[in-house]
């Protein structure tokens, strides 16, 4: 399973590729599950971290709210990571405060854009890893949910 955060024409779309069967995908956007033809067959896609999230078209149904890059860790938490490079504008949260799916975590300013980076599930703040002001790289930890 591989999840990528696309912005396509200034919209979030969390992009989950299941599995991929030859010229079959079975991928979810922002939730929704979609059955995808690809027009060359690929190999399957092996579970590793991408550096770059590929560019693919926006499905009809997309929500237009904007999302974040997270990934799993050990020991049940769940870390929020950076969808691109940017600043740091705000930090929402402190600390040991409990968030519900959606809340508004940061905002963070990328090419002269400002981006809501929300929880994409309930949790607890275990640690915030930025400050504001900060510069971050695309991939970088942003806050640590448990």
């Amino acid at each position: 399973m591989k999840e990528y955060n696309l912005i396509i024409n200034g919209n979030s779309y969390s992009v989950v590729i299941n599995e991929v069967e030859e010229t079959m995908a079975e991928v979810e956007v922002n939730g929704t599950p979609y059955q995808v033809t690809i027009d060359k067959p690929l190999k399957k896609i092996v579970s590793a971290p991408a550096t770059r999230a590929p560019r693919a078209a926006a499905p009809s149904t997309a929500r237009t709210s904007h999302s974040h890059t997270q990934t799993a860790s050990t020991g049940g938490s769940y870390t929020v990571n950076s969808p691109l490079p940017g600043v740091i504008l705000e930090v929402s949260v402190k600390e040991g405060d409990t968030v519900k799916a959606g809340q508004k975590l940061i905002v963070l300013e990328a090419m002269k854009m400002e981006n809501n980076i929300e929880a994409d599930r309930d949790g607890v703040v275990a640690t915030i890893k930025v400050n504001k002001g900060d510069s971050v790289l695309e991939g970088a930890p942003l806050i640590i949910l448990n």
